[in-house]
């Protein structure tokens, strides 16, 4: 019996379920005996020792039926072994734990399959260059950032802490890290945001035609009916007046191989092969209002910590 436990302590004492060395139909099995109470017990009894049928029911409190059952569905599963050796009236069989630890590995995608749906979000105050003209400004969840209508306060490092940015007319231009980068074609392309118009300081009759450019491409253009102040933003900071731009629709451009929609409705031809997505290491989405915009009538982007929507700007590709 010695000889027996030195054995089963000199193996390797950690199983891995999950990867090749352990079968789904295996891994199945362990997972089935390890969910009782009565087997993991059995397992803590046999920490340092190698017992009998009869002593672990005994030590244990349990009926030997019941215990012999526990026993049988921890051998299957490989988590126990057993051996007959002589005992004080015949034979009697001896049980010894196998494993100290047991790791279950869930698991992983390919990668082409990881990259089946990709999100990538970018903060309000991350643009990358701009051009704005006053009215123009940007506040964070405590306070406006730097002076109102001071067009330089858009070069300032301040400006990542943004959660509500707004200009008359001009753009914001966002660089997002492009996981298609030398890889296959994404089938679609989706950017949303949280806007409205920019009056000053509000007009709930403000019409504005807000482009969008992916890749110094334009797609499509998204008129805004309000600057919204006729109720708070439900994430609106309470230090922000009540007069003022209050919250945004969602709106979302999508590109795909038919075309181009904004919030589901067609307005270019504009496919995603013409986005040339796989010439850069970055996508660049350029928002704002023409100077010859039929409505110029601004641009509010709200942030995660604006306006009615907790999200920031997002990007969506799908292969």
């Amino acid at each position: 019996m010695q000889e027996f436990d030195r054995r089963a302590r000199n193996q390797n004492r950690t199983l891995l379920v999950g990867n090749d060395l352990v079968t789904l139909e295996r891994g199945i099995e362990i997972a089935k005996a390890l969910a009782s109470e009565p087997r993991l017990r059995i397992l803590q009894h046999l920490v340092a020792k190698t017992a009998s049928l009869s002593e672990i029911a005994r030590d244990l409190g349990t009926p030997i039926a019941t215990a012999s059952l526990h026993l049988a569905s921890l051998e299957k599963a490989g988590l126990v072994s057993s051996k007959t050796a002589p005992g004080k009236r015949g034979q009697r069989r001896l049980y010894t734990r196998l494993y100290d630890t047991v790791m279950f590995s869930l698991p992983e995608l390919e990668r082409s399959e990881a990259l089946d749906h990709i999100e990538l979000s970018m903060p309000v105050g991350a643009f990358v260059d701009h051009r704005v003209s006053a009215p123009c400004g940007l506040a964070g969840v405590d306070t406006v950032i730097g002076k109102l209508d001071d067009p330089l306060l858009f070069y300032a490092p301040e400006r990542f802490e943004a959660q509500l940015v707004w200009l008359s007319h001009g753009y914001l231009e966002y660089r997002f890290p492009n996981p298609t980068y030398e890889r296959a074609m994404p089938k679609s392309l989706q950017l949303s945001l949280e806007l409205c118009s920019e009056a000053a300081p509000s007009a709930l009759d403000w019409p504005s035609d807000i482009f969008l450019e992916i890749n110094g491409l334009p797609v499509g253009v998204w008129t805004s009916p309000s600057d919204f102040a006729d109720r708070r933003g439900s994430l609106t900071p309470a230090w922000w007046p009540t007069w003022n731009s209050q919250y945004g629709l969602l709106a979302a451009w999508q590109v795909d191989e038919a075309g181009t929609s904004i919030d589901g409705r067609s307005v270019s031809s504009v496919t995603i092969a013409d986005l040339n997505l796989d010439a850069q290491p970055f996508v660049a989405a350029r928002i704002g209002v023409a100077d010859d915009a039929v409505n110029m009538g601004g641009l509010n982007i709200f942030g995660r910590g604006f306006g009615n929507h907790r999200q920031d700007i997002l990007l969506q590709i799908d292969f």
